[in-house]
């Protein structure tokens, strides 16, 4: 059996920082093996961008749309798109 490698694009709005999403995330992101980042950004929301195979990227997508107990999630917008392996591992960017 083949397993798709996909890459998520994901943007998280709400109330995502300083509430250790970006901690969260990268724990599960290892978790279920994916490669990529998650970083802050300037409006208050929270950009992710994560390959590996498709069904562990949903159960993935799945975990930041609720968020980690101190978070608010308002808004998750998602791009699926063509894996590039270009990730190591999963780091936090700042």
């Amino acid at each position: 059996m083949i397993l798709m490698q996909k890459r998520l694009h994901i943007l998280v709005s709400g109330n995502v920082q300083g509430v250790f999403f970006r901690m969260h995330t990268r724990q599960w992101a290892e978790g279920f093996g994916l490669k990529g980042w998650v970083k802050n950004l300037p409006d208050g929301s929270v950009e992710a961008v994560a390959e590996g195979e498709e069904k562990a990227l949903s159960e993935f997508l799945e975990l930041l749309k609720q968020g980690p107990p101190s978070a608010s999630v308002e808004k998750v917008e998602v791009k699926w798109e063509k894996c590039r392996k270009e990730f190591e591992g999963f780091e936090v960017r700042r």
